[in-house]
């Protein structure tokens, strides 16, 4: 799984039915969209690089709005591991080389299905950066998406990831 969909709860299959049809446009007839048993979040397989989708996705709401109305958000997932601490870290000092000296970042966790702490995730990663952090204005997220006994991981840039709010608001 390589994309995490959020939409509002109870419009999986509207959701599904969207993200499909745009994957179709982009060229990517083989992908997998999967409801992981979570209201409002669906996980997509697609052959295509997510960054693709997500600039394609951002121009489309700039030309026809209306054509997006059920992905909420759209989040490149660059590694799935277990939810427990020590696989979590691993996972995040494989992709880590991507931030910079003199790069700043922000920590973002978002958990499902879980009672593991925030607050510890957040200062076990803290360990393996020795950069400065910036809430308002990073260089880099690290995000660490829970999703019960799976998190997904990525470390990417703000504009890497869709909001349908975001987007239709610098588009106004």
């Amino acid at each position: 799984m390589n994309l995490l969909v959020t939409c509002a709860r109870n419009l999986e299959t509207e959701t599904k039915n969207e993200i499909g049809k745009i994957l179709d446009e982009i060229g990517d007839q083989e992908s997998e969209i999967l409801n992981v048993g979570m209201r409002g979040i669906l996980m997509v397989n697609t052959n295509i690089e997510p960054s693709k989708i997500i600039d394609w996705v951002n121009d489309k709401v700039v030309e026809e709005p209306w054509l997006i109305r059920y992905c909420l958000r759209m989040i490149p997932i660059q590694s799935i591991t277990e939810t427990e601490m020590s696989k979590i870290t691993k996972e995040v000092i494989k992709l880590k080389d991507v931030i910079q000296q003199n790069d700043s970042y922000r920590i973002t966790i978002e958990k499902r299905n879980t009672d593991m702490s925030s607050n510890e995730i957040i200062t076990e990663v803290a360990k393996i950066f020795p950069n400065k952090v910036s809430l308002n204005q990073p260089d880099w997220v690290i995000l660490i998406e829970i999703l019960a006994d799976k998190t997904g991981i990525s470390i990417l840039k703000e504009n890497e990831i869709f909001s349908l709010d975001k987007a239709k608001r610098m588009s106004d």
